[in-house]
């Protein structure tokens, strides 16, 4: 049976989390990862795998609560986005080290979009921990990263599931973790009133932004301009998802859906990773399965020859 995964980890913020389980999933059943490309959280998390780091960033990233998050942002009016992005991705280079991606032990690509040259850019070389921050440089939220007179932002922005690298990889399958699927009615749920800091994080990120004058409308009244460009990042996610995998078909396809949690909801790391190897346990026993009957099938066809 074939064992050699290139991996493919798709956008979605928070979501993201879920791309921990589905890893943890594919180890414990003795699946190989030759490759790994991925955008944004996907190239977060990605990273800190093909870095050897993906424990210590776990039992570091599970116990982050909504004030710890909000500590992390330093929030900055004078640059072209709202958060600078210092702290964190400090820390995560406490976590990772300096590492370089042609050193890692698996063939790396995260992928951020150059404004400038607009179009993809694809960190296949150079600074491990550079090249996921531009890949996650939420366009409005993340400051942009400037490189070579390049302005770079969110990879999702044009390439939310990143398939292509996959294609040169060594690898019997290729396996893509979309974490944008549609709702599911089993991850609605009312908001409890020990989670009530929940919106504190967006209160004060909305609260950051210049108000709109014009506040007449249903939507901008119930909506910050931070959820407004949320949602409008992620309905193009979800169109560009769609439009990737319609050239490049993945040989498994885990889907989690976007309700899962909120965007910014990161201190829901335990219940999110559960669910994204869940997920990712029921996709691989369907692909078993099939590949079983296929060798059945394959041996009936000799044996009747």
């Amino acid at each position: 049976m074939a064992k050699r995964v290139a991996l493919v980890l798709g956008s979605g913020g928070a979501r993201g989390i879920a791309h921990v389980g589905v890893i943890r999933e594919l180890l414990k059943r003795g699946y190989e990862i030759t490759a790994i490309s991925g955008a944004s959280m996907g190239a977060l998390i990605g990273g800190v795998w093909a870095a050897g780091k993906l424990d210590e960033y776990c039992e570091w990233a599970e116990k982050l609560a909504y004030l710890d998050m909000i500590r992390l942002l330093d929030v900055s009016l004078l640059d072209p986005g709202m958060i600078k992005g210092d702290k964190l991705f400090d820390r995560i280079r406490q976590i990772v080290g300096d590492r370089r991606i042609e050193d890692l032990p698996v063939p790396y690509t995260a992928v951020a979009v150059s404004l400038t040259a607009r179009k993809e850019v694809w960190f296949q070389r150079g600074d491990l921990i550079t090249a996921i921050r531009a890949s996650c440089a939420i366009p409005s939220l993340f400051k942009p990263v400037k490189m070579h007179d390049q302005l770079l932002v969110d990879g999702a922005v044009l390439n939310p599931l990143p398939l292509a690298p996959a294609g040169a990889a060594l690898a019997d399958l290729v396996i893509a973790v979309n974490v944008l699927g549609e709702p599911e009615p089993d991850f609605d749920r009312q908001e409890t009133p020990d989670e009530e800091e929940g919106a504190l994080f967006t209160g004060l990120l909305n609260r950051w932004v210049p108000k709109q004058k014009n506040e007449k409308k249903r939507l901008e009244k119930s909506m910050g301009l931070l959820d407004v460009s949320n949602q409008s990042m992620e309905l193009m996610q979800q169109s560009l998802t769609r439009y990737k995998m319609a050239g490049y078909v993945p040989d498994i396809l885990v889907t989690v859906p976007k309700n899962i949690c909120q965007f910014y909801e990161f201190h829901r790391f335990k219940e999110v990773v559960v669910t994204g190897q869940e997920r990712a346990a029921a996709a691989l026993d369907e692909w078993e399965a099939n590949q079983g009957i296929q060798h059945l099938l394959e041996a009936d066809a000799e044996c009747e020859g």
